[in-house]
């Protein structure tokens, strides 16, 4: 049986409004903003879908509403304003009464950047709202992205996050740090200290001893001795403080450790790096989700502007 949905629209609902309230062609013509053969059009549509007069002339007092379009009259307001607040219908998100879990993605090295700052000022204007820190999984990051699982990712730009909506954070430089009281002293780092001493990696893949350092150091026909490599940058800044290691990492990072650690410009040119937030296009309207991302940016510029005293 075809769905008699398919002969209908809301001009034609909004037709039997405009006449069951006005009884009157002229005036419900009026009130729709077209002309009466148009009204007469769509209401010559409602007799035949319906199988009814609907409503009948009645010399001098407009038009009268059939037996069967007072029943449908009962019925309409409740669906036209069903209607009305789906279409009308606009997603408030409250921060202060939420209690919504935000989920990002992030490895330990932009988490320990943001994390302390972007949980305070959560708490700060959302007290009744989670956020969780997971490690981003190449292989299933994107799906997670996809239906939801993981609000935001945050971490270097990478070529393979084609179809994700993303923006800069922030820039960040390299710095060397060792620990206090580094028999070396604590003077800068000469290029040829920076070579001679032993040093630590961070390997987010596990295992490698080799980075964007190694890169800049070959350009000036250097190497250095790298010693250890963790997967974790957590990690680093702990073996650094029971070891004479050197290690070259965001200072953003780094940073968080200043009561432990000494911390230098490098030796050599480094390129700085751009950390970026991505996230899913069906999510950039989405209120909640929007106030989560301006929260990440406004934290990663409250970081930018204190780098920027500090320095």
């Amino acid at each position: 049986m075809p769905d008699r949905l398919n002969d209908i629209d809301i001009g034609l609902l909004m037709a039997f409004e405009a006449l069951i309230q006005e009884r009157n062609v002229s005036r419900a013509a009026d009130r729709l903003g077209i002309s009466q053969p148009a009204l007469s059009g769509r209401l010559t549509r409602l007799r035949a879908l319906f199988g009814d007069q609907l409503f009948v002339p009645v010399a001098g007092r407009g038009v009268m509403p059939t037996p069967r379009a007072q029943a449908l009259g009962e019925t309409l307001p409740r669906l036209l304003g069903h209607l009305r607040e789906f279409i009308g219908h606009s997603p408030h998100f409250d921060p202060s009464e939420s209690d919504r879990t935000f989920v990002l993605a992030a490895y330990d090295n932009p988490a320990v950047m943001i994390g302390p700052d972007l949980v305070t000022a959560l708490k700060r204007v959302a007290p009744h709202a989670r956020i969780t820190f997971v490690l981003p999984d190449p292989e299933t990051i994107t799906p997670a992205l996809d239906r939801g699982d993981v609000d935001m990712v945050i971490g270097l730009p990478r070529t393979a996050d084609e179809g994700l909506i993303g923006r800069t954070l922030f820039s960040d430089q390299f710095v060397t740090a060792q620990r206090r009281g580094h028999p070396r002293g604590s003077q800068p780092v000469t290029l040829d200290e920076f070579c001679a001493a032993e040093h630590v990696v961070v390997s987010s893949e596990g295992g490698g001893y080799a980075g964007p350092v190694d890169r800049a150091l070959e350009a000036l026909g250097r190497k250095r001795q790298v010693s250890l490599s963790v997967q974790s940058y957590a990690l680093a800044p702990i073996v650094m403080a029971d070891s004479d290691h050197l290690c070259t990492l965001p200072g953003r990072f780094l940073q968080r450790f200043e009561s432990m650690l000494d911390l230098f410009t490098p030796p050599m040119e480094m390129d700085s790096f751009e950390l970026y937030a991505l996230w899913h296009p069906r999510m950039r309207d989405d209120p909640a989700h929007r106030w989560f991302r301006d929260l990440v940016v406004e934290v990663s510029e409250g970081m930018s502007d204190r780098s920027a005293t500090r320095c």
